[in-house]
């Protein structure tokens, strides 16, 4: 059961807010007051719901001593009693401590990794997919950066999604995926196996990651590689180093040095947020026996097995012998939701150890 106080204490901060936004308040505490609101507003109205149909069983309870409405009201009990548990597990996860990040945006980092020009193959394969599965939500792709591999694919590619929920959907993605197949260079028809790393990066509002201009050490050069003669005949290219914690970023991909600045911005941010997200991590790690990926970026999470056509999620033990349809972002969202609902059940089931 649902402890009584802590249903009153979100139907009472929820009265409260819409008190307070019905006021004469600033324009930063409103924007800040309308935000907690919409994430409030649908746990408010599950608490409601199950408190109406906790009032309506008792009511029922009530009459069943009553000849002429016992029977009508055995059948309404019976049907309440039947859809308690399930308002009371909707509550349960609405109620679950939230994640201060699942409404951001995100820094998605697609790398190629061991395998050569297969593994620069395969991270194009990757991206794309997320690419797909993006356009499937509504979500907007922006490139950031990107190194071509020689044969093709990327040895590195940066880009920023954003939309609703993007964050909570994508963050079980960090990790290693690994892919079995026969590479169109291998003659002898051998199955090769190579790897990707992606990083999923929640991308803060600039208020969010308060950064010092004082911190930064900002080099300009020419820029290298394809992109016309003038990307490498003016000092477009940035250097961005964040000298207290030693991150640098670099970008080149822009002719404009001004935006190259703004785009190396954007990753320092990411980065900057994810190193101080990693280090509250550490703190709760102990209490987390039941996660679903630690989001190591060394963890082999995923196989896709081309032979067998077929993924493999490891942390799940799922296996889906849909490949084709998960590269096109179709069926990715079976294992994002089965990667979010394992999350889930772990926290309900600590919850519970911890009550």
């Amino acid at each position: 059961m649902i402890p009584e106080e802590k249903l009153r204490r979100v139907l009472d901060r929820f009265d409260a807010i819409q008190a307070e936004m019905n006021a004469n308040v600033a324009p930063d505490r409103f924007i800040k007051l309308s935000k907690e609101f919409s994430e409030l507003q649908p746990v408010a109205e599950a608490v409601k719901s199950y408190k109406d149909a906790e009032a309506a069983l008792a009511e029922a309870r009530a009459l069943l001593s009553d000849p002429e409405m016992a029977e009508m009201a055995r059948e309404e009990a019976e049907e309440i009693e039947e859809r308690l548990p399930e308002l009371e597990q909707e509550l349960q996860l609405l109620l679950l401590p939230k994640d201060a990040a699942d409404n951001c945006n995100a820094m998605l980092e697609v790398r190629a990794g061991t395998g050569g020009d297969e593994a620069a193959l395969f991270a194009g394969d990757l991206f794309r997919m997320y690419e797909r599965y993006a356009a499937l939500q509504g979500w907007k792709v922006e490139l950031i950066s990107a190194s071509d591999g020689e044969m093709g694919g990327y040895k590195e590619i940066i880009a920023s999604i954003a939309g609703e929920g993007v964050f909570a959907r994508m963050k079980f993605e960090s990790g290693v995926h690994r892919v079995q197949r026969i590479p169109a260079t291998e003659s002898g028809g051998r199955i090769h196996t190579s790897a990707a790393t992606v990083a999923v990066l929640p991308q803060p509002e600039e208020v969010d990651v308060h950064i010092e201009e004082k911190d930064l050490r900002v080099d300009v050069y020419r820029s290298s590689g394809a992109g016309g003669q003038h990307v490498n005949t003016t000092d477009s290219a940035v250097r961005i180093t964040h000298v207290p914690t030693g991150i640098v970023v670099t970008q080149q991909t822009e002719k404009s040095q001004h935006k190259n600045r703004a785009k190396a911005m954007q990753i320092l941010r990411a980065r900057l947020f994810e190193a101080e997200r990693e280090r509250q991590a550490e703190e709760r790690a102990a209490a987390r026996k039941g996660q679903v990926g630690s989001g190591d970026r060394s963890e082999r999470i995923r196989t896709y097995n081309f032979p067998q056509g077929r993924v493999t999620d490891h942390r799940i033990n799922l296996t889906l012998h849909k490949l084709d349809k998960v590269l096109e972002g179709e069926a990715l969202d079976e294992l994002i939701s089965a990667l979010i609902s394992e999350d889930q059940a772990a926290r309900l089931a600590e919850l519970g150890e911890a009550v």
